[in-house]
């Protein structure tokens, strides 16, 4: 394994020169091809928003993580609010993470990626189902489909991001975006007291561009800033091949 890491790493090094003028660590909008091949293996983050069809993959650059690219979401199914039991073909929402057991490069869906439905707050509600993906071909039955392309993008850096040290990337699935106005919008909605557990979450990342730390407490998200004593994977251009373990 350490030998399949060090030839990864070999041959991805030529893209990571980070070029200086990114260094104020912001990206106005999503990165040009070239930006791209330089952040390749760095920490990323994922949003996505159900009601614009939208998934938003971020990438870590110091100590904030900034737009790399946004994606029209082909399909997903079951319209707005949580999955709660298998067959209701409703796609999830809530804060899930992925690991690298969780990426399908072989998925007969094209790529997938393996949300972690249920997690521990659907668990704790009695919620079941399985197999929820991020994926391509572009049909969904509870899932978020993406067209092959956006999928392999978007498969790439999250494994990427994977390999060179971030434990798990963060996915937090919203209905839309948590503004007040939106949810004042919601008000009378049937899930408004759960999408009131998520707007924390939502306004921790709009506010610092980082991911918030999220616990499940007594059956309720309760979200938190993370650890920034820890240490935290950095941009893939500031490793060198001795240190890819």
């Amino acid at each position: 394994m350490r030998k399949i890491a060090l030839v990864f790493a070999m041959l991805l090094m030529p893209l990571l020169s980070f070029a200086s003028d990114i260094s104020g660590g912001t990206i106005a909008k999503p990165a040009s091809t070239e930006m791209k091949k330089q952040l390749m293996g760095s920490p990323v983050y994922i949003q996505i928003f159900k009601e614009e069809r939208i998934l938003e993959l971020y990438v870590k650059m110091g100590e904030r993580y900034q737009l790399m690219n946004s994606y029209r979401i082909c399909n997903y199914s079951g319209g707005l609010g949580p999955k709660r039991r298998m067959g209701d073909f409703k796609s999830p929402e809530g804060f899930y993470s992925v690991g690298r057991s969780q990426l399908k490069p072989d998925s007969r869906f094209y790529k997938a990626i393996n949300i972690g439905f249920p997690n521990t707050y659907d668990r704790e509600h009695g919620y079941d189902g399985k197999y929820l993906m991020i994926h391509g071909a572009c049909v969904s039955v509870g899932c978020y489909a993406m067209t092959n392309s956006n999928i392999d993008e978007i498969f790439q850096f999250v494994t990427g991001a994977i390999i060179f040290g971030q434990p798990q990337v963060e996915v937090n699935i919203f209905p839309f975006r948590m503004t007040d106005a939106n949810m004042a919008r919601h008000k009378y909605s049937y899930y408004i007291k759960f999408w009131e557990e998520l707007k924390p979450g939502y306004d921790y990342f709009a506010k610092y561009h980082q991911p918030p730390v999220v616990s499940v407490v007594n059956g309720h998200y309760v979200v938190g800033a993370p650890n920034m004593n820890a240490t935290q994977p950095q941009l893939a251009s500031n490793y060198t091949v001795s240190q890819v373990k």
